[in-house]
C-alpha cells in the first residue's frame, strides 16, 4: 500500500467478482468508513444504462463507496471529483498532461479516444442517500474492439496503446485513491463550485458543437458550459437548454 494512502479509507482487493459496484452493494451496511474495492477481473460488469462492460484482466476495474450525508442531488455531483481525481492520476503516471480530456458526463480521453468511464449507484428513500458506489473502468492495457460500441461513440482506446506506459492496476490504484481523496476533501469543504471550474478547464469541445441524446429525444448545439447543478449547457437553435442527463455524441 503507498504511503499516500488516505487515512481512514479501507482497501479490498480481490482476484474476481461479479462488479465491484454490486460487491460495494453487498459490504456497504457493514463499512464503518469508505473504501475501495478493486478486482482483477469482472464476470458481470457494467456500463452505462446497462451495458455489459469488457473486464479483461490487466485493466482497472474498482469503486469507491461510502456513506454521504447530503441530498441525493448533491451527491451525484461526485461523479466530477471521480473524473478530476481520474484524470489526475493518469497525467501523474504518465507525465501527459496534453493527451487527457474530459467528456461530460463522466469519461476520460486520451488522444480523443475513450480510456475510461465512471457509474454511479446509490440506495436510499426519499431524497437521503444509504450508499453511493462510485466505480470506476480504465482501459489500462487492452481496449474494446471499435464495433463493440454504438454508432457514434467515442473510439475506445487503452493507456498502453496511446501513451506506451504500462501500468499496473495497483499502481493504478495508489495514484488513484489519494487523488479521489483530495478531490472529495475539496468538494465537501468548498462545493462544487472549485470542481466545475476545474473540470471545465479540461472538458472536451467547450465552445463547439455536439450532439447530446436522451432516450429518443435528441439536441444539437454548442456545449456552452456545465452549471451549478452539474447540468450541460447547451446553445441550440431554439435557445439555451440544461441538460441534467444525456449521452454525448461528438
Amino acid at each position: 500500500m503507498s504511503a499516500d494512502w488516505p487515512l481512514g479509507v479501507a482497501r479490498h482487493l480481490l482476484d474476481s467478482v461479479d462488479s465491484t459496484n454490486a460487491h460495494a452493494a453487498r459490504l456497504a451496511r457493514g463499512l464503518s468508513g469508505p473504501a475501495w474495492i478493486v478486482a482483477a477481473e469482472q464476470t458481470a460488469g457494467k456500463g452505462r444504462r446497462g451495458r455489459d462492460w469488457r473486464s479483461p484482466r490487466g485493466n482497472f476495474y474498482g469503486t469507491y463507496v461510502m456513506r454521504p450525508t447530503e441530498r441525493a442531488e448533491v451527491v451525484a455531483l461526485r461523479s466530477f471529483a471521480a473524473a478530476l481525481a481520474l484524470r489526475e492520476a493518469c497525467v501523474a503516471l504518465t507525465g501527459l498532461p496534453g493527451a487527457f480530456a474530459l467528456k461530460w458526463p463522466n469519461d476520460v480521453l486520451v488522444n480523443g479516444g475513450k480510456l475510461a468511464g465512471i457509474l454511479l449507484e446509490s440506495a436510499g428513500q426519499g431524497g437521503g442517500v444509504s450508499h453511493l458506489a462510485i466505480g470506476i473502468g480504465v482501459n489500462l492495457i487492452g481496449a474494446p474492439e471499435p464495433d463493440a460500441v454504438e454508432p457514434g461513440a467515442l473510439r475506445p482506446v487503452s493507456l498502453l496503446a496511446e501513451t506506451g506506459k504500462r501500468i499496473e492496476p495497483s499502481v493504478f490504484l495508489d495514484t488513484l485513491a489519494p487523488a479521489y481523496a483530495r478531490w472529495e476533501a475539496v468538494f465537501t469543504t468548498q462545493g462544487f463550485a472549485p470542481l466545475r471550474a476545474e473540470w471545465l478547464a479540461h472538458a472536451a469541445r467547450l465552445g463547439e458543437p455536439i450532439t447530446a441524446r436522451s432516450g429518443s429525444h435528441t439536441r444539437e448545439g454548442m456545449f456552452e458550459t456545465v452549471d451549478a447543478q452539474g447540468a450541460l449547457v447547451l446553445m441550440t437553435a431554439a435557445g439555451r437548454v440544461a441538460i441534467p442527463a444525456a449521452e454525448v455524441f461528438f
